[in-house]
């Protein structure tokens, strides 16, 4: 599953006016980030979000990288669940 991030800062045209085409940037300013994270961040549709994309790449203001975990906007909360696991659990007896 590829992953993006962008190299640099685009001048949008008019089709990408919307917050939902900045939101999108600044998530990939910051990191990269899978199709399907960018279509549950922004509200858009797959195809419009895959037709910035390929705007994003014929600019070639896009980097891209081959994801090695599983597609899932929760895949960066897992240590937190971990933490939780221990936090919550019940304390040892003591003797």
């Amino acid at each position: 599953m590829k992953e993006y991030r962008l190299a640099a800062w685009p001048d949008l045209g008019v089709p990408y006016h919307r917050t939902a085409h900045r939101r999108m940037l600044s998530d990939m300013s910051h990191r990269y980030v899978s199709l399907a994270q960018l279509v549950a961040t922004s509200g858009l549709s797959r195809n419009e979000v895959r037709q910035f994309i390929r705007m994003l790449e014929e600019h070639g203001q896009l980097a891209q990288r081959d994801g090695a975990e599983p597609d899932s906007i929760f895949g960066s909360l897992r240590p937190l669940g971990g933490w939780l696991r221990r936090a919550l659990a019940p304390a040892p007896e003591s003797r």
